[in-house]
Parts: C-alpha cells; structure tokens; sequence
C-alpha cells in the first residue's frame, strides 16, 4: 500500500503488520508509524479528540493504545498540547489514519511525529472488533509486529507477547518521573506553595494550579518527606501527588511518604494515581479493572452536590471503598465523594477528619471536558483554611 504524496512530499510505502493479543487473537493491517515491534498492555480510548495529548500522558507508559474513533491524525500535531516532552504509549492502533493533516495549528503530521520518536503502529485494522474483544475479554498484553519482525510465524509472535511484562504489579513511577526537581511559577500575585509529586504529571496541572496563584515545585517520585518540607520558606501550604502509570499495590514508597503528609495535616490532593495512593495510605484495597476507564465522555457523579460531570479518565486500577457508607480509618472517616455512572466505580475519595482528597479522573483534561476544574478550587478552599487558622492561633498566641 502506498500513501498518496501530499504537499510535494515523497509518498510514503505501507508494509504489512500484525497485532497479536496473548490469547491468540490476531489482526492484520499496514504499518503506521515507526517500523519494528512493540508490546505492551492493549487498552482502548474513546475519545474523539485529544490524541496528541493522550500520546504524550505519561499514565499511558507501556500501553498499546486502540482509538476507538476511526479517523484519527487529521489535526496533526503541535508544539503546545504535548501534555510532556515525549510520546509515552508503547504502540498506537487506529483503522483510518489521516492522508495529510488540516489545522492551522498544526506543525507536522501525526505519522511523523510517531516514527520520529520510534512509536510502532498499525493501521487499517477493524478496531471496532478489536475494541469489543478487549471489552468482553478485558485488558490484556499484545504486541505489534511490522517489517521484519513481522516475517515471524504466529507462533513466535505470540510468544513475544506473552512473555512481556504484565501490568499487573508493575511499579512504573520511577520510569516517567522528573529527574531533577523544578518550580512552575504562580500567575500574578502568589498566594500558596504546593510541593508536587511527579508520578507521571501531565504540564496541565502545574499549568491550572499556577492561575489560582499557585506557585508549584515539581518533585521526583522518589521524594522524602524531607524534600516536601524543604519546599517554601517554611513547609509547602499544601501536597499534590500526580497522576502516572503502573499498579497502585507496588508504589510502597510513595504510600508511606502520603502517610507523613496526612499525620502531618497538609492540605493534600491527588488525581487518578494520586486517588488510588490516598485509597491505600488510608488502609483501603486497590484491584485492577477489566479493561478500564480511558477517554473524555466518562460521566461522573459528584456525591456532594449531585451534578454529573462528562470527566476524562485514563486508569486501568481502582480503589476499594464502600459506597454506601462512610469509613472509619486511621485518619478518621472518609467517604467516597465522587462515582463512575457507568459501573459504579470509586472515582473520588474525601477525608472528613483531615484536609485530604482525590478523584480518579482528570480535572486538568486538555483537550476536555473542564466541567471538573472547580476541584482545582476545593485545592485553595483548603489552603486558605489551613492558612486562617494558623493566623488565628497566633494572634490567640
């Protein structure tokens, strides 16, 4: 298959390329991207925009991502919503890819963008049959395979694929986080200093934070209490921990660390990996999804107010909470504040006893929805609180 030439540039030829699923399922299509191989988890999005910033979301470190709209990379891509400096999705599989790109926005093509940076894709594939196989099978391993790795007999391909890592147990945090610390200054008059744990940031976030005045120190997943303290002239006014990949039950390191935050009684507030870290540092369990929440029309009901949202998701893992009643923990009483409509998953955590909480899904979502961005707010509210009192208790003093 050959790719018409477009704006007097060379065509570009297609080979043949396999996806194989480790239970044996198989597609075949045309090689997207870069030529090569590739395996990881295959998991499905269905977004109808957002692709650039869905490749470059760190959550997506070692998975295949399935884009269930059909026609994808017809926006091409842009120097502004990378959502980090790199494309972190180990395989991309889309059924229609653009011939050429049409946006005044755009800098280069998609194709481009993913074969410069080594991403192996395939395309032409039914991906509505894929997607309803990942659906009633749930998420599982899968490889791509196009050039000569894809000379192979199925038999070998298979094996690539089942003997790649599982998600499962998988502690992926060190491998996308920052190396070095950094600061994103606050806009306009500086009101608080939050000190972020980078477990897989997307730039949003910092972004978001930085318009309510906050100024924000971006710290590694391998931070110590005594880093987060050092942040500010005198502590950080609130924590923030980050969304990122990999299952919840390994990051031991990063529990203990949210566990001084909370005896401590720092504002705290965490997104999707963040939620699920608060879940365990307040004894609750975590389990992995079948196939997972992963695109930006997942509607979610804010308990406390009623509202539904049309939220962005992107996890594969989910804490284990009662919804029907508060809990009592080591921190005092928790209640799930925020839930999934469509199975009824915990998709937000608030502590009643101490200045915490969380949420699942993602209320910093570039390319949308924003109907989650007050939870930003709930940030300073708590900030503020905490900041009021201790002006009380000096002028009591």
């Amino acid at each position: 298959m050959t790719v018409p030439s477009r704006d007097g540039r060379p065509t570009r030829a297609r080979g043949a390329a396999t996806l194989v699923l480790e239970d044996g399922r198989t597609f075949h299509g045309a090689s997207y991207g870069a030529i090569g191989q590739t395996v990881g988890e295959a998991v499905f999005s269905t977004g109808m925009t957002g692709y650039q910033e869905t490749l470059t979301d760190p959550s997506y470190h070692r998975q295949v991502i399935v884009m269930t709209a059909p026609h994808v990379g017809n926006t091409g891509v842009n120097a502004e919503d990378d959502e980090s400096s790199r494309i972190w999705a180990a395989g991309y599989v889309v059924r229609d890819p653009a011939i050429r790109s049409s946006s005044w926005r755009a800098t280069r093509d998609l194709e481009d963008e993913l074969a410069d940076q080594g991403v192996v894709g395939i395309c032409d594939v039914d991906t509505r049959a894929l997607t309803r196989h990942l659906r009633e099978r749930g998420a599982m391993r899968v490889g791509i395979f196009s050039g000569d790795a894809a000379d192979r007999s199925e038999a070998e391909l298979l094996d690539a694929v089942r003997t790649s890592p599982q998600m499962a147990g998988a502690a992926l945090a060190a491998e996308v986080t920052t190396a070095e610390p950094y600061a994103v200054r606050a806009l306009g008059e500086k009101r608080f200093t939050v000190a972020a744990v980078d477990l897989g940031i997307k730039a949003m976030t910092p972004a978001l934070l930085a318009q309510r005045g906050i100024e924000v120190h971006v710290l590694p997943a391998t931070a110590t209490i005594e880093d987060l303290l050092a942040v500010g002239e005198s502590g950080p006014d609130g924590v923030f921990f980050s969304n990122g990949p990999g299952d919840p039950a390994s990051a031991e390191h990063e529990v203990a660390l949210l566990r001084e935050v909370l005896d401590r009684r720092i504002p705290f507030f965490g997104i999707c990996f963040g939620n699920q870290l608060l879940g365990r540092a307040l004894g609750f369990g975590t389990y992995k999804l079948k196939y997972g929440h992963r695109g930006i029309n997942q509607p979610v009901m804010d308990r406390t107010t009623g509202k539904v949202e049309v939220t962005a998701h992107n996890h594969g893992f989910a804490v284990d909470a009662p919804l029907d009643e508060d809990s009592d923990t080591a921190y005092g009483r928790v209640r799930v504040s925020h839930v999934c409509l469509n199975d009824d998953v915990v998709e937000g955590l608030e502590c009643l006893d101490v200045p915490a909480y969380s949420v699942q899904y993602h209320p910093e979502a570039a390319a949308g929805p924003h109907d989650a961005a007050y939870l930003f707010d709930r940030f300073v509210e708590l900030m503020t609180d905490r900041q009021t009192a201790h002006q009380t208790t000096e002028v009591s003093a």
